[in-house]
């Protein structure tokens, strides 16, 4: 065996060949379901953060201000499922925003719940500003 590999012929992969676009023959490039699943969590987030605010201005807790926001939310979650560039900066700005508001609750009044969100709106910025992640947007 000079020179050649010890896979299974079956084990090799063929190279991929796309289709040009202006091919009328080729069958249509198929997209996957949700190529990072980390953005569908990113956009359940912003779903739960949307209905906290809907729940919180129907309790009488925060004004009805708030529920402009809970419509962002819910833009940016649903924008997001659907790969969308604007929902992808739409929620990076509420992640910064979220991020330094409870930065902020936690130095005034040292509350540990403030600091381990304010940390998670960190996380998912982070994650959100990855290469990989925008090239997967439109």
């Amino acid at each position: 065996m000079s020179g050649e590999s010890e896979q299974d012929p079956g084990q090799q992969l063929a190279p991929e060949v796309k289709p040009e676009a202006s091919d009328p023959a080729a069958p249509p490039v198929r997209r996957e379901l949700l190529p990072l699943p980390g953005l569908a969590v990113i956009a359940l987030y912003m779903l739960v953060l949307s209905g906290v605010d809907i729940l919180g201005v129907a309790g009488g807790y925060i004004r009805p201000t708030y529920l402009v926001f809970a419509a962002v939310f819910i833009a940016a979650g649903l924008g997001l499922l659907l790969l969308f560039r604007w929902a992808w900066t739409l929620t990076l700005a509420a992640v910064v925003l979220l991020f330094g508001l409870f930065l902020w609750r936690f130095s005034a009044g040292r509350d540990l719940p403030s600091l381990a969100q304010g940390l998670l709106n960190l996380v998912i910025f982070l994650y959100l500003i990855r290469p990989e992640v925008r090239t997967h947007l439109r």
